[in-house]
């Protein structure tokens, strides 16, 4: 099996295990860190386990290998196609000197990365998705105004993710700049970048194509209710 195949399922049984909770053909992040869910398999089973570990009434964010197909005692909440994107052989680019300033974020900017996220919506972020890895932002006088870190981690890959700007800061490049700084750290560590978008979303699969990004495979993302 490829690294980067059931993503989210090798990330929360190798290198982000201990952010895991549920057992046997199930697992999902402890809700504070990411919603994000898996099985062991698309089958009957897996579906009856993810039942399980949610229970009546909750939910889970699944990546699936292709759309998904109605099936008894679940409501489809959200979803839509996306693209798996690597970045095996791009190039490393070097800070422009008019590059704006990057710094660190961490646990004290928790509460400015949930404002942003929540209001340019690059995907689920928790009050501890920043515990996952790296991550990197932008500030104008002061306030946060683009940011970029690591999510899934499997062996020998990392992902790139909640890459967002302020709307009253696009077309500045602050997405490139943070990424590249991103997959610098990625890379220093010996592994290869890899990213999640939606399909439609064509500004920023421009951007990660010019990143050196190219799609691997068109997965599926559902958030599902159990009944």
């Amino acid at each position: 099996m490829h690294a980067l195949h059931n993503v989210i399922w090798q990330a929360l049984t190798t290198r982000h295990a201990r952010f895991a909770e549920g057992s046997g053909r199930a697992r999902r992040f402890v809700r504070e860190v990411s919603p994000l869910t898996a099985f062991e398999d698309e089958s009957p089973e897996g579906y009856a386990a993810v039942a399980e570990l949610v229970g009546a009434g909750g939910t889970a964010a699944l990546f699936l290998d292709s759309a998904y197909e109605a099936r008894p005692g679940w409501e489809l909440m959200a979803g839509g196609p996306m693209l798996q994107m690597v970045c095996e052989n791009g190039g490393r680019e070097t800070a422009r000197s008019d590059s704006p300033e990057i710094v660190q974020l961490g646990v004290t900017d928790s509460p400015e990365m949930l404002e942003l996220a929540a209001l340019t919506k690059p995907g689920p972020f928790g009050s501890r998705t920043h515990e996952l890895g790296a991550y990197v932002g932008i500030r104008s006088q002061g306030k946060l105004v683009a940011m970029a870190g690591e999510r899934l981690k499997v062996p020998g890959y990392t992902e790139v993710s909640a890459v967002c700007t302020h709307p009253d800061h696009t077309g500045k490049g602050y997405a490139k700049v943070l990424m590249t700084e991103i997959m610098r750290g990625i890379r220093d560590r010996g592994e290869i970048p890899f990213l999640h978008v939606r399909r439609d979303n064509t500004r920023a699969i421009g951007v990660y194509e010019q990143l050196g990004f190219r799609t691997r495979t068109t997965p599926h993302f559902a958030v599902l209710r159990k009944s």
